[in-house]
């Protein structure tokens, strides 16, 4: 059985499932290169709980989260089976751990888990399980949980945090980019290819444009949690981009600890 990498996912706007664009087609073919994963394991910016939740519905349903888009939207759905016994391996595994976790029989799929999956995983036939992201938790929290899960990749799980690598949507608009958007993706890329993962962790002290790429952190943490449950390989990293839509969501995503036999491709 392969050692699956993990994955930091930008899923931009719900429109993202109707609009590829150019990080959709990147996932397309990463989907294609990737060694098949045993199931997938989703930790999504739009499932806040105050403790941590497993998904353990053999069938969730698609959730849609969100309001005012297109009708075409609402109709799609993602069948993908869920895994009732290996989310319990994952509930015991964090509970082993000193990780407060519950069994969720009900919880579904938000858009940060399917939307993303769309591309990856267009045939929905790889079980997925969905992890909450505890209300308050910080950086280093959201690294050690991803720490916590790393032994799942050694079973041919797939980890993916879902969230964004820029999200101000207070200044959100048909325009072009805004500079800061550029300059936030790339000092992030630059502290994770030389390994800085306490600059990573302080990023609202340490970088100029943190703070206002990121006015709340949930859509932040999701790549705390793939860096972490990479383990020791978290910097060998490859940075897969996509363009910024909406003016400040950019839509660049990283696969850490990849799998010698994955295309070296973007």
């Amino acid at each position: 059985m392969s050692t699956m990498p993990t994955l930091f996912v930008s899923h931009g706007s719900p429109t993202f499932a109707l609009e590829p664009g150019q990080i959709g087609e990147t996932y397309s073919r990463l989907g294609q290169t990737l060694p098949r994963p045993r199931a997938i394991l989703v930790l999504s910016a739009h499932w806040m709980t105050r403790g941590l939740r497993v998904t353990t519905h053999p069938q969730p349903e698609t959730i849609h989260d969100f309001g005012g888009f297109p009708q075409p939207l609402y109709e799609l759905r993602y069948p993908a089976p869920g895994a009732p016994q290996i989310a319990q391996s994952v509930v015991d595994l964090l509970n082993e751990q000193g990780l407060a976790t519950l069994a969720d029989p009900s919880r579904g799929f938000d858009h940060g888990v399917w939307v993303p999956l769309l591309h990856l995983y267009p045939n929905a036939d790889i079980p997925v399980i969905a992890l909450s992201l505890p209300a308050f938790y910080s950086t280093r929290e959201t690294w050690m949980l991803g720490r916590a899960c790393a032994a799942l990749r050694d079973q041919g799980i797939l980890i993916i945090g879902s969230g964004s690598i820029t999200h101000n949507l207070y200044e959100r608009s048909m325009g072009p980019a805004e500079p800061y958007v550029t300059e936030f993706t790339d000092w992030t890329d630059d502290q994770i290819k030389h390994g800085n993962i306490e600059a990573l962790l302080d990023y609202r002290r340490l970088s100029q444009a943190g703070v206002r790429a990121h006015p709340t952190e949930e859509h932040l943490l999701p790549l705390y949690f793939a860096i972490g449950a990479a383990g020791e390989e978290w910097s060998h990293a490859r940075r897969l981009t996509g363009q910024i839509t909406h003016g400040v969501l950019s839509m660049d995503a990283w696969l850490f600890a990849e799998t010698s036999g994955a295309a070296q491709e973007d």
